[in-house]
């Protein structure tokens, strides 16, 4: 699976937890039949209770419910686990083809989030509580805040609390975020690619371009930048399919008017910022600068295979505000030839000393 795919199925994971829910729910409620288990519930055991009075029961089959301050059963008792979490719900468990799955009720045993998970377990971030939700098949983990609404548009294969600060990571990113009295504020992103056998990396940390830029997004710039470099130093210009819909006239070549480049090698990219752009037309734009470590081989004035290596800068443009529609819309290298080293001035042929020579210096020195 290449990254433009994850990219596609990360977006969509939250759409699919949607369905998910909708289809669980189909399969899983019959309101014929809950009205009967209401009416023939019986309460054994009486557990956990909540601020409004609100209690989780265990029937005589092992099986758990809800009742209410006035002990009318609220959920009937068809769930193996209840447990109080967020803001009237319930974290439940049952037995979905013959495995056990996870997902949240409410308190009329209504399904809120999609019984898809291995498990569901309540975190502290600073002061913010939040739900970490991990996938069985997938080896991911959803973020729900307190009321059980995705805190992001995309699943993670890893989270990690230290203090007050939560780091989630992707196949290719680390993001690092701060607790704040509105929930999650983006602190500051790693993100890796490689192209041509060179590893690089674009690390963000200004706040500007942070609350513009969401992870998906930082991870398709980052991805383009390989892509860019790789038509630049290759010249196949198939690959700019890859990282943009519109006109490719704004891409260019390393050096691809100089006629004495033979060949061309990236060796390394380093440097890679990016910064905000002006835009014309009100879309957001951003422009990414790096350094690409290159060898050379050109032909000089006399016509003698040489080789060079230097670092040459390149910046790559981008446009658009949203996962959807962002998109590269140019790039090249700022300079247009090599800085070649100038020709050696030719040596002059020194004179051959003939036996007269010889003599008269002899003779000036008196010998």
């Amino acid at each position: 699976m290449n990254k433009h795919t994850k990219l596609v199925v990360s977006v969509l994971f939250v759409f699919i937890i949607i369905l998910s829910a909708a289809i669980t729910r189909f399969y899983l409620d019959s309101p014929e039949d809950k009205v009967n288990k209401k009416n023939q519930a019986e309460i054994v055991k009486r557990l956990d209770v909540d601020s409004a009075g609100n209690r989780i029961f265990e029937d005589s089959a092992g099986n758990y419910g809800i009742v209410d301050g006035s002990d009318r059963i609220t959920a009937v008792p068809e769930w193996l686990s209840l447990e109080f979490a967020g803001q009237n719900f319930c974290i439940a468990s049952r037995r979905i083809g013959g495995k056990k799955l996870c997902g949240c009720i409410d308190y009329e045993g209504n399904i809120t989030v999609p019984f898809v998970y291995e498990s569901i377990k309540k975190k502290y971030c600073g002061d913010v509580v939040f739900y970490e939700a991990d996938t069985v098949s997938e080896n991911e983990c959803v973020i729900y805040n307190d009321s059980f609404v995705p805190s992001f548009r995309h699943s993670w294969a890893d989270c990690e609390v230290k203090g007050n600060e939560m780091i989630l990571k992707s196949d290719i990113g680390e993001y690092t975020f701060s607790a704040g009295d509105g929930g999650f504020i983006f602190k500051s992103a790693s993100v890796s690619g490689n192209t041509m056998g060179c590893d690089y990396s674009l690390d963000v940390f200004s706040r500007i371009i942070l609350s513009k830029l969401n992870a998906p997004m930082l991870e398709k710039i980052c991805g383009d930048i390989g892509e860019y470099l790789e038509f630049a130093y290759t010249g196949n210009d198939d690959i700019l399919s890859y990282i943009t819909t519109g006109s490719r006239s704004s891409f260019y070549r390393l050096f691809q008017d100089d006629h004495k480049v033979l060949s061309k090698k990236l060796l390394g990219v380093s440097d890679v910022y990016i910064y905000s752009k002006k835009s014309e037309n009100g879309t957001p734009m951003y422009s990414v600068s790096l350094d690409a470590d290159t060898e050379i081989t050109y032909t000089d004035i006399t016509g003698t295979e040489k080789t060079l290596r230097d670092k040459y800068k390149a910046s790559v443009d981008f446009s658009g505000s949203s996962e959807s529609n962002l998109t590269a819309v140019g790039g090249k290298f700022n300079l247009s030839e090599p800085e070649y080293p100038k020709p050696e001035p030719p040596t002059e042929p020194q004179e051959e000393k003939t036996d007269s020579q010889d003599f008269r210096n002899e003779t000036r020195s008196g010998v």
